[in-house]
């Protein structure tokens, strides 16, 4: 009894592939719109901490706050409380990642990116004070390390209104 060997071809499937378009000017003005009113009106704690969209660019988001008395943490020098710099280092970290989502399917509409924001959390964070606090307002920027399918990590950075470093820290979100 010979053995003979059959080769099968698998058929090839009749729905091609098309690429999905990247999203139009219009709908990414959406988007960005949408972004900045996330950030900085919808999300209470950043009203709170007076959050600014200064750039939704990916590969350079930044966020800015002013200095206010509330925010103090050392009352005789008046400096920026431990807490407020964690925290939008924090919020930071979290704007980053979004900014580098909605660039990564920018086949996507603004409801499907925002939609991807809902299943965000941070499960890593941290935080390396540099100098103490002191200025009128602050800058805090950011840079995605790692953005995986479930996983994104950030590198952030603040800055006081002198351009002087204030605290750095990293941190690790669950994205899906």
């Amino acid at each position: 009894m010979k053995n003979k060997t059959s080769t099968v071809t698998e058929p090839v499937s009749a729905v091609a592939h098309t690429p999905r378009l990247p999203r139009s000017a219009e709908e990414q003005k959406r988007l960005e719109h949408a972004l900045r009113e996330l950030w900085e009106r919808t999300i209470a704690f950043n009203q709170t901490l007076g959050v600014q969209v200064v750039s939704v660019e990916p590969s350079a988001p930044q966020i800015r706050f002013d200095m206010r008395p509330e925010f103090v943490g050392h009352y005789l020098y008046e400096r920026l409380h431990g807490g407020v710099i964690s925290a939008v280092l924090d919020v930071m970290g979290g704007f980053t990642l979004m900014c580098a989502i909605a660039e990564k399917h920018k086949d996507e509409t603004t409801e499907q990116v925002m939609h991807r924001f809902s299943r965000m959390g941070t499960i890593d964070l941290r935080v390396d004070y540099l100098r103490p606090g002191n200025g009128q307002h602050f800058s805090a920027s950011a840079r995605v390390t790692r953005l995986g399918g479930r996983i994104g990590s950030t590198q952030m950075a603040l800055e006081n209104d002198s351009g002087t470093l204030i605290a750095t820290g990293s941190a690790a979100y669950v994205i899906s």
